[in-house]
């Protein structure tokens, strides 16, 4: 897969309810998007920051980012990545074969997840990929904010569950994550551009609807979603306090 027909976008909007303006919080001098930003384009030749609102534009073009300004009414990070990729191919006349969707609040993002998530495009065969990391505590198991993913012998998802699956029938429930490879699933998403164009016209799913998981709409459509797994650990900024703890920690 030739890289330069892979797009990076990054979806981001001032209007988090849980940390407002999360795009432009500082970070050791930099807004938290161009720490996000910095880190994609070690893996990626075209990066892109979509936005809908003027000033995370104007802080992307200030460090010299690439930026596309999509509607305000997107639902979904993948909703928004759909309009900036014709946006993007209409902007520089280029054909994109990849989407991969990038947090914008995971400014420690490791290159190399990047680079795996492109390696599943090798396959023609592959539609969606994304990542997932083996669990390690119990408290990991029955965080409802923490998916576990479902993975058949093929490595690709069976389902999605803020709740622990499979149940383990012989074992006490503090025990489980003794008995069996649970995966945590990590956020990131890349999607083959006319399999992106096509998963943002399905409706809202009934799986989808009750855990409040995007990703169930398309494996309730029968798309497959190739996974990879990965031992990087993924450090995302959601609040107020998760940045305070990030610089308390001295990461950057």
């Amino acid at each position: 897969m030739n890289k330069d027909t892979i797009a990076g976008i990054i979806p981001a909007r001032y209007g988090s309810t849980r940390f407002p303006g999360k795009p432009l919080a500082d970070l050791k001098g930099k807004p938290m998007i161009q720490r996000v930003y910095e880190q994609a384009s070690k893996a990626l030749s075209e990066v892109y920051v979509a936005t809908d609102d003027e000033r995370i534009a104007a802080a992307v073009k200030q460090f010299g980012g690439k930026v596309v300004m999509t509607s305000p009414d997107h639902q979904s990070g993948t909703d928004r990545c759909a309009e900036a990729l014709d946006l993007i191919e209409a902007e520089t006349k280029k054909t994109f074969d990849v989407v991969i969707n990038i947090q914008g609040d995971e400014p420690f993002i490791e290159p190399e997840l990047l680079e795996t998530l492109a390696c599943c495009f090798h396959s023609s065969m592959t539609e969606i990929a994304t990542l997932v990391k083996p669990l390690k505590t119990p408290d990991d198991l029955w965080d409802a904010n923490k998916p576990k993913v479902v993975i058949n012998g093929d490595y690709q998802a069976l389902y999605f569950s803020r709740s622990p699956i499979p149940y383990l029938r012989h074992y006490p429930k503090e025990e489980w994550h003794l008995h069996h490879k649970y995966f945590l699933h990590i956020g990131l998403y890349a999607y083959r551009s006319d399999i992106l164009r096509e998963i943002t016209n399905l409706q809202p799913s009934i799986l989808e609807t009750a855990e409040s998981l995007e990703q169930l709409r398309w494996l309730e459509n029968q798309y497959t979603i190739s996974v990879r797994t990965t031992r990087h650990e993924s450090i995302g900024i959601d609040t107020p306090a998760d940045l305070e703890r990030v610089l308390q920690a001295g990461l950057l």
